[in-house]
């Protein structure tokens, strides 16, 4: 397989301000340290061609000695491999080089993708679209885009709401194309170039994507070692003056964590003192291993008025469906169905009407908070066979695990683990800041002889990691965390 090859000016956009305003370090050990903390980041995969180096040094503004002189080290360290006719390409020490290049996979095995924290579609799930189906006639004689959602889903999330102690007008409803959708239309209607937005930190990935292709800043708040510092909140609500803060107070991702109603309550109260908007992402409300859930926060705010409560049946049922919602005052909802018509219209007539099914037969969970909790339970004592030395702590619900290493490594971590067939989500990609290489986010949404390969294979990207030691006595993971904040 080719090489892929980055452009001398997205390099060098990669690398931003890479020199340090106070360094006195030679410039090419400065380009070599930059360089090799992209490629540990995973922010310039494995396989990959850099730059000729006449180029690149014509675009960052240096010698051709120092570019030569910083591929030299990495070459020399092992982070660069030279190949006759395609130039300098991006290697992990004690890996395999080329993207796609899979090392010590047994025949018969296959790559495993290890990031995403989704279930496949329960049993009966074509039944639902099976009535469905019996219920479209009567729609096909309108046009078909109902902006706020189908009367009867709208009544049916209502209803669900009122179920879990927060009573809900349909009204006060509007069906988005998924919970991603709904986050999207929530931050075109709330904010604009330059806002503020206050997240937890860690948080969801995709959510940061969307707070900055909207163009706005996301502020983050970070989490105490259990539940949520609501006094750093209201202080970083009073000192930074966000648009809004996104949250996510059931079985939070990645770290699994669930608010109770104490601070439920009060994060509310702190969220009207301060005058900041709450978008409360409910999409893993779901998941829990079977114990009684709190109120939903909207029910500290029942008109809607200051919380926007984001919801979807990805975690629920079946991320395939592509139905969520969003729940709000009569007027916000006006406003984003108005705003809606910019986007995508509507949603799906037909989906809308599975869901609809679902949430009418809907009779408890069944035996799935059983069976997550056992996986969960499974991963974890998998883990502390293979990696003992790991701190992987029980989370309250969700579907995936937070497990912290011991060093800061999980960039370089995902990278090996690519070399041996299984692709992780390290740490970084859930911070606004690229910290929390201590940690790697592992779903227990595998089938168990999957999770076994899984934890099998990284126990053998984490040996083959340590396997080789860096000729520099400074140590790029030493570097990574004196120059991150962990």
């Amino acid at each position: 397989m080719d090489a892929i090859s980055l452009k001398a000016g997205s390099l060098s956009r990669l690398l931003g301000q890479w020199r340090g305003a106070d360094s006195a370090d030679a410039a090419y050990r400065l380009l070599a340290r930059a360089l090799r903390l992209l490629i540990l980041d995973g922010r310039v995969g494995l396989g990959v061609r850099l730059p000729g180096e006449r180029e690149l040094a014509e675009v960052l503004g240096v010698s051709r000695t120092t570019l030569t002189a910083a591929y030299g080290q990495l070459r020399d360290e092992g982070y660069l491999l030279s190949r006759r006719g395609s130039g300098s390409v991006t290697h992990l020490p004690g890996g395999r080089a080329a993207a796609g290049e899979i090392a010590d996979i047994g025949e018969g095995d296959s790559f495993i993708d290890w990031t995403a924290a989704a279930l496949p579609a329960p049993a009966g799930l074509w039944q639902a679209y099976e009535e469905a189906l019996r219920r479209l006639p009567a729609w096909l004689s309108g046009i078909g885009y109902e902006a706020l959602g189908l009367p009867e889903l709208r009544e049916a999330i209502a209803h669900d709401y009122a179920r879990r102690g927060c009573p809900t007008r349909p009204e006060q409803i509007i069906v988005t194309s998924g919970a991603q959708n709904g986050l999207t239309l929530a931050l075109r209607a709330l904010t604009g170039p330059g806002d503020r937005v206050a997240v937890d930190h860690p948080t969801y990935h995709n959510a940061l994507g969307a707070i900055l292709r909207n163009s706005c800043q996301p502020v983050p708040i970070s989490l105490p070692e259990t539940g949520w510092d609501l006094e750093a909140m209201e202080a970083i609500f009073r000192q930074t003056g966000p648009r809004l803060a996104y949250l996510l107070p059931d079985f939070h991702n990645p770290t699994g964590r669930l608010m109770d109603a104490a601070s439920r309550q009060a994060l509310v109260a702190i969220a009207a003192r301060t005058r900041t908007p709450l978008l409360i992402d409910e999409t893993m409300a779901g998941t829990g291993f079977g114990s009684p859930m709190p109120a939903p926060v909207a029910a500290h705010d029942p008109e809607g008025h200051l919380v926007l409560s984001l919801g979807s049946v990805a975690k629920r049922h079946w991320g395939g469906l592509r139905v969520g919602w969003i729940r709000a005052s009569e007027q916000r909802i006006a406003e984003l169905g108005r705003l809606r018509a910019i986007l995508d219209m509507a949603t799906p007539v037909l989906e809308q009407l599975a869901v609809t099914v679902l949430f009418e037969r809907e009779s408890g969970m069944g035996d799935r908070p059983a069976m997550l909790r056992a996986r969960c339970e499974k991963l974890i004592a998998l883990l502390g066979e293979a990696l003992p030395h790991w701190r992987v702590p029980m989370p309250e619900g969700g579907l995936a695990l937070w497990a912290e290493l011991p060093h800061p490594e999980a960039s370089a971590l995902a990278a090996m683990a690519q070399t041996l067939g299984l692709r992780v989500a390290p740490g970084p990609r859930f911070a606004a800041d690229g910290g929390f290489e201590r940690f790697l986010r592992l779903p227990f949404t595998l089938p168990e002889p999957d999770l076994a390969r899984a934890v099998e294979r990284l126990a053998q990207a984490e040996a083959r990691l340590h396997r080789r030691p860096f000729r520099d006595s400074e140590s790029p993971l030493r570097l990574i965390e004196a120059e991150r904040v962990i």
